[in-house]
């Protein structure tokens, strides 16, 4: 079972975004950081050095998505031209793009999802503690204090 590790820097309009994939056995894990201004390599290599490891676990409490397997044909350039506009078309419409893009797409889901359970919590707790707050203040009234 061989595992391959990538890490992909690219300008993803306003900021530089660093894309990590771990594909191994058919799958693909993918989680992204975002730089903001372009970084070096100097920057790169200690970034990866400082975050390198939870970047990795990160990538791996993500859900695993099924590659896609590639023809070793290669097409036509313009053919090729095509195909990329299609693809395009298609994630520009919601579809469901590549793995590492639907891995990505599924830890944003997790993530937000796990930010509003919080966010329902946390405004719950500050609802009963006011209530609370409420209660001792009639009590306190009630006893004409």
């Amino acid at each position: 079972m061989s595992t391959s590790v990538t890490f992909t820097v690219c300008f993803d309009a306003p900021f530089w975004v660093g894309v990590l994939e771990i594909a191994e056995a058919g799958q693909v894990r993918a989680t992204r950081h975002v730089f903001g201004s372009e970084p070096t390599d100097a920057e790169l290599y200690q970034f990866l050095l400082r975050h390198g490891t939870a970047l990795l676990e990160r990538a791996h409490a993500n859900p695993p998505v099924p590659a896609e397997t590639r023809r070793g044909v290669r097409p036509n350039p313009k053919r090729a031209m095509r195909l990329a506009a299609k693809e395009a078309a298609r994630i520009a419409q919601g579809s469901r793009g590549t793995a590492s893009q639907e891995a990505l797409r599924r830890e944003l889901e997790q993530r937000t999802s796990r930010s509003t359970e919080e966010t329902r919590q946390r405004k719950q707790a500050e609802s009963e503690r006011k209530y609370a707050i409420a209660r001792a203040k009639r009590k306190e009234r009630k006893r004409g204090h």
